[in-house]
């Protein structure tokens, strides 16, 4: 399968000023196949040592930070040589806290070497007080795979080419064909072990199966790694995220939690984790939509995505049978599985602070608001076709701005500053108009 990330890799491995590169992202999105992948199609040879997995490596790094010393034992527990043309894996590097410090001796002693290092809770244990090599390392999120990656997958890298050539008049004719691959998505979402499975057997049942496993196997991340006292507010708030979704109104509030008087400060260290841990996305409301956003975000108002929208499909038991119902996939749970599907390819666009909006009263809300360079826009998400946006109309009276989006169903089409995207182009929402 192709990841558009491999292309930042070799970005990355052209730097004149290369540091070693630390990649995060939620277990499971295929950062291993990511960096081995890389390591096979762009250097001569690699070694991977997951430092989780080998104690020896791991009391290698507790007993020295030397690069030199570091890569000789490198080369005994693989049998490799090891050269400036080697690439170096240190996989679950968040295992051993003096690994990620070695990184930046790496950087200092010997940065011709090239070295990636990655690990599922890696942003969890840095933002527990590890020392982090600040200025010495490099960084790259890795996400799930979005929906053109997905296309890709399934061999229709024609359909892929053809949504990011903004060629309209040729989207419209095969849009029928995008729409239900996009449905498909819904359900499948973009982990790279459930995509594969359905790429090689089209079996929805065995989807579903894997996703589940991959939602128990979070779980049991949380019995392994998570302090005793707050795993089961962890638990909850997990647990909460799809019904607090299916809302109208979908703001993220703890009493709801289980239905009970929960206090924030009682849950904000289980926000964090999961947050940190990649498996979780928080989109906090403006107070107004000014620049930069990030200064205008209120942190006791937020909504609360997942990380994947299969993962979210899965959760929110959505059964098969709603892909075939025309479309109502896109407006289950109040059309929260739609936003999801936004939020994640805006995300993995990446150069895009995300927000929403809503007024005092709670009866406008305008979905997400980006910020993209200098441009802040308001984006609206239409789980259908009826394009009627009153909360985008109390926007634009209140603040007047010079382009809004609305992402449906419906073809493209841009009037006065109002410009219609179909949702299956919203990874190109930067590039179909000029900010």
């Amino acid at each position: 399968m192709k990841r558009y990330a491999l292309q930042n890799l070799m970005t990355w491995k052209k730097g004149k000023k290369r540091k070693p590169l630390l990649v995060y992202g939620a277990r499971q999105v295929g950062k291993t196949w990511l960096m081995e992948e890389f390591g096979k199609t762009n250097f001569p040879d690699y070694v991977i040592m997951n430092i989780e997995k080998n104690e020896r490596i791991a009391n290698v790094f507790n007993s020295t930070l030397n690069p030199q010393e570091i890569v000789t034992a490198l080369e005994m527990e693989t049998r490799k040589k090891i050269t400036k043309d080697t690439l170096i894996i240190l996989d679950e590097i968040q295992a051993c806290p003096r690994a990620i410090t070695s990184l930046k001796y790496f950087c200092e002693d010997l940065p011709e070497y090239p070295v990636i290092a990655a690990g599922s809770l890696l942003g969890v244990s840095i933002h527990q007080g590890l020392s982090f090599p600040v200025g010495k390392v490099e960084s790259m999120y890795m996400y799930p795979m979005t929906f053109c990656e997905f296309l890709d997958a399934l061999g229709e890298k024609k359909l892929c080419e053809l949504i990011n050539s903004h060629d309209f008049k040729m989207i419209n004719i095969f849009k029928d064909k995008i729409i239900t691959y996009l449905k498909t998505y819904f359900y499948v979402g973009g982990m790279p072990e459930v995509v594969k499975n359905y790429v090689e057997n089209k079996d929805f049942q065995e989807v579903r199966k894997i996703q589940n496993r991959i939602l128990s196997d979070y779980k049991q991340d949380f019995s392994n790694h998570i302090p005793k006292d707050i795993r089961p507010q962890v638990t909850k708030l997990w647990d909460s995220i799809p019904r607090q979704l299916a809302k109208e109104n979908k703001k993220f509030i703890y009493s709801e939690i289980e239905n009970t008087k929960a206090r924030t400060k009682e849950y904000e260290p289980a926000l964090e984790w999961l947050k940190d841990s990649g498996l979780i996305y928080q989109i906090m409301r403006l107070s107004k939509p000014a620049l930069p956003i990030k200064a205008y975000q209120e942190y006791n108002n937020f909504k609360l995505f997942m990380s994947d929208i299969g993962l979210l499909s899965a959760k929110s038991d959505l059964d098969i049978r709603t892909l075939l119902e025309g479309s109502k996939v896109f407006t289950e749970f109040k059309g929260a599985i739609t936003e999801q599907f936004v939020l994640q390819e805006l995300i993995s666009a990446q150069n895009i602070d995300i927000a929403y909006w809503a007024n005092e009263a709670g009866r406008a809300e305008v979905d997400f608001v980006i910020q993209v360079n200098s441009q802040v826009i308001p984006l609206e998400v239409k789980a259908g076709i009826n394009l009627k946006a009153k909360s985008l109309n109390v926007y634009k009276e209140k603040f007047n701005p010079d382009t809004l989006i609305r992402t449906s169903l419906a073809d493209y089409k841009k009037s006065d500053n109002l410009i219609d995207i179909p949702l299956y182009m919203v990874e190109q929402i930067s590039k179909i108009y000029d900010f």
